[in-house]
């Protein structure tokens, strides 16, 4: 009940009627949402009225992934400063049920094309608040684990790129547990190429990776 009054009020808020209307009863597809993020990317005009609406998008996603996308629960996700490529794939993941989250799926299913667009511009634009650093010895190992597995896929400085997910300044709590679960190769976060590479890790190991992400301005620029 509780969930449903939130999505509801958020709902509201949110979208006046000139925005309340999802693209269709189909999500759009990888390709289709992609074209039109491509589109307005060109068009500055475009991005600078999209941007204005994801602000507003980002007013109601506060609630839980904090002012300018830096969540003060550790186990919800940092939005600032993600790869805005990355983050729409993963709207529409959750929007057609591959990524599964009641709330999450229920808001951005009431989403359009543009204000999902203007979200990840606006989440883009945001500087990422860091955490202290950790001791020196956990940091030290994080980065030993780090330079061997994970610079491949998300950049020496965790910053990943458009189909890989910015880790660097991510919350322990939730890149822990999001870890574990591709470690698991079940549940709600399946990947095939996460999973091959975090088989191997250990508690020990994914705590040293979680320590040095988390920092952002330390070893992970």
């Amino acid at each position: 009940m509780a969930k449903r009054f939130l999505l509801a009020l958020a709902t509201v808020l949110l979208f006046p009627p000139a925005l309340a209307q999802p693209d269709t009863a189909r999500p759009p597809s990888a390709r289709e949402l992609g074209a039109r993020f491509e589109e307005v990317k060109q068009d500055r005009k475009a991005a600078e009225a999209l941007f204005k609406t994801g602000r507003k998008v980002a007013a109601v996603c506060a609630h839980c992934h904090g002012e300018g996308g830096n969540s003060l629960k550790p186990d919800i996700p940092n939005l600032a400063g993600q790869n805005p490529s990355y983050l729409l794939e993963q709207l529409r993941q959750f929007a057609e049920g591959r990524r599964r989250n009641e709330f999450m799926e229920g808001m951005i299913k009431a989403m359009n094309s543009d204000e999902k667009i203007g979200m990840v511009l606006f989440y883009a634009a945001q500087q990422v608040t860091p955490l202290p650093p950790p001791n020196a010895a956990l940091a030290a190992r994080g980065r030993e684990y780090y330079d061997k597995v994970c610079f491949r896929c998300h950049g020496s400085d965790g910053r990943g790129n458009e189909q890989m997910a910015r880790i660097a300044g991510q919350q322990p709590d939730y890149l822990r547990t999001t870890l574990r679960r591709y470690r698991a190769g079940n549940g709600v976060r399946v990947n095939p190429l996460m999973a091959s590479n975090t088989r191997l890790m250990t508690d020990a190991d994914i705590e040293a990776v979680v320590g040095l992400c988390c920092t952002n301005g330390g070893a992970v620029g």
